[in-house]
């Protein structure tokens, strides 16, 4: 993994447009003079408690806890290391970045791929303008057209076609100065084993780009137009850069859409997840032809909690299904199956019925488990006592999975009454073990940007709720917050090692003007949230000294809850200073709110 310089990485925080980042996957509303807010993409909630500040590019959560930089954002929502988030965002904000020297052997094969890379970005530009431009792509243009698939949406995702001459590709890359060696190890080109010679991989057919989630284009899925070719789809070869089922068709399109609907629909073939995008169902991404592999259940576990299975209403497609669901039960995934009618496929049923009716069918999907449910009595014999026993057997480790719910229960009247039994028949032959407490539909384990339930979060004191208020204050009002930091002793007068560490950090961060995270976490992550609070405050001076003020009063009521204990100390005395000090806070808070009044 490459390593980058400091100024690759300063350059790349300043370009980065946090409102925009995040709101490729939080819908965002403004909640302050520098803070938007919106519903967290970390946890499960249905009132906001996630914010962000837009000008110090930070990020927390009051409900989970999750906060950090432009940098942590990228690694939690993408599944990356550092290294990968800063290049995701130099990648998405155009920013050039510079690799630390590293070992020539790692160097050479970074080179090595962004030599590919390029070649493979020169490719899919070649054959796309060959399949708009050559006469020879007018029968792809026809075939294309008569799936329904508009120009624009085909454009989109750069679908393209290969001629049919075995060494166009080969003879433009190497005029463009690539070598045999780098076209046969960019999967563009065969070398024959009998006579050594290099050819095109890849003739007469319609070329669908690969693309990894940056869209960057990895190999291609290619289909035959001709019924002499075989196979019917041709796929890159495995190698430097290409993996077969490590990606999903689209993802790179489908991203943002997903995270906003918080559900990511799975298709079959590339004219599926195209007429899918066309008809508005932006959330869609395509298998590339495999199954449902571990890296694509990762993939879909970055893009959304909730997966909707579309494949092809056919025993392969059913069987495709139940293939996923058992790959995807080491992933905390919600799985839906799309109801679609047998022998069609999405892009048959958006060219025949149109897009409000493919909608309506997505709206219509149902729990993975009644899927199966419904599969197994559907394929049963069902008229005779044997064939029940069978498939009641064959939904016991189903229903083992099964919490009580009212899921089950319409479950169990659903297979009592395919099977004219009893219900309480049936659910106690059903019955086997101890339920496992997962919810309907869902799977079990681990993934990026997983939604989770909001962890209890440290409840703090009074003493921490008036020295967060006044940290936060502060950076919103720097010059005074300055100030008042300065003429403070930090060790004394904050109640936690915690807060001192963030009381120094504050006053470092004003009097240099670096906003820059520290590197323990803790204090990272109460950074930024004092950080996100700072952005629904306005800059005054009356606030810095109000806040200030609530310090001091939380101080004095802890001396005199000592002095009380101790029975020793003129606790009228310290009673007296506290009213004075609560006066002078009020005063001070209502100076701050004249202040805003009058500017608003």
């Amino acid at each position: 993994m490459a390593r980058y310089t400091d100024e690759s990485r300063d350059r790349v925080r300043d370009a980065v447009d946090m409102v925009d980042l995040v709101g490729s996957r939080v819908e965002l509303r403004r909640a302050g003079v520098n803070r938007f807010e919106g519903l967290c993409p970390f946890h499960d909630e249905r009132t906001p408690s996630f914010g962000i500040n837009p000008a110090e590019k930070l990020y927390y959560c009051f409900g989970c806890g999750e906060g950090g930089d432009a940098f942590k954002f990228v690694q939690e929502t993408e599944g990356v290391g550092f290294p990968g988030a800063l290049e995701y965002l130099a990648d998405r904000y155009g920013v050039a970045v510079e690799v630390v020297e590293e070992d020539p052997a790692a160097a050479r094969r970074r080179a090595e791929r962004e030599r590919l890379l390029e070649l493979l970005e020169r490719t899919a530009a070649f054959y796309v303008r060959y399949l708009w431009d050559s006469e020879e792509a007018s029968h792809a243009r026809e075939y294309l057209a008569g799936r329904g698939l508009e120009e624009g949406a085909l454009r989109e995702f750069r679908v393209g076609y290969a001629p049919s001459a075995w060494d166009k590709v080969l003879v433009a890359s190497r005029r463009a100065g690539f070598s045999d060696p780098e076209l046969v190890a960019s999967g563009l080109a065969t070398r024959s084993q009998k006579e050594g010679r290099t050819y095109d991989r890849f003739r007469r057919r319609i070329m669908f780009p690969l693309c990894d989630q940056r869209g960057r284009v990895l190999g291609f899925g290619a289909r035959a137009m001709g019924a002499d070719q075989k196979p019917k789809y041709l796929n890159s070869s495995d190698g430097v850069v290409f993996h077969k089922g490590r990606h999903l068709f689209g993802a790179d399109i489908a991203r943002t859409p997903a995270a906003k609907a918080a559900e990511v629909i799975v298709a079959e073939g590339y004219t599926d997840v195209i007429a899918m995008h066309q008809a508005g169902l932006r959330h869609t991404v395509g298998l590339m032809g495999t199954a449902l592999t571990d890296e694509q259940v990762g993939e879909l576990a970055r893009l959304a909690p909730t997966v909707l299975l579309a494949l092809d209403a056919d025993a392969a497609g059913q069987e495709a299904m139940l293939r996923g669901a058992r790959v995807a039960a080491r992933r905390n995934l919600t799985l839906r199956v799309v109801p679609l009618p047998v022998g069609s496929d999405p892009a048959d049923l958006v060219a025949a019925e149109g897009a409000r009716a493919m909608a309506d069918r997505v709206d219509a999907s149902v729990p993975f488990v009644r899927f199966r449910v419904e599969r197994e009595l559907a394929s049963g014999d069902l008229a005779s006592a044997e064939g029940k026993d069978a498939a009641i057997a064959a939904l016991r480790p189903v229903f083992a999975q099964l919490p009580a719910s009212a899921m089950r229960e319409e479950l169990v009247g659903l297979v009592a009454d395919r099977t004219g039994l009893a219900p309480a028949l049936v659910a106690s032959w059903l019955a086997q073990g101890p339920a496992r407490a997962v919810q309907p539909g869902a799977t079990e384990g681990n993934g990026a940007a997983q939604r989770r339930p909001a962890m209890p979060q440290p409840v703090l004191d009074a003493a921490g709720r008036a020295e967060r208020a006044f940290l936060a204050q502060c950076l919103a009002s720097p010059a005074a917050g300055r100030d008042a930091l300065a003429e403070m002793d930090i060790e004394a007068e904050f109640s936690s090692e915690l807060m001192r560490l963030a009381a120094a950090h504050v006053q470092v961060q004003l009097t240099s003007g670096s906003s820059e995270l520290p590197d323990d976490d803790e204090l990272a992550t109460l950074i930024a949230a004092l950080t996100v609070l700072s952005g629904g405050m306005r800059n005054s001076e009356a606030a810095v000294e109000g806040e200030r003020l609530s310090l001091e009063v939380q101080r004095v009521k802890r001396e005199i809850e000592v002095a009380k204990i101790a029975a020793a100390g003129d606790v009228g005395r310290l009673v007296a200073l506290r009213e004075e000090l609560e006066r002078r806070r009020d005063g001070a808070i209502s100076r701050s709110m004249e202040e805003t009044h009058s500017r608003d």
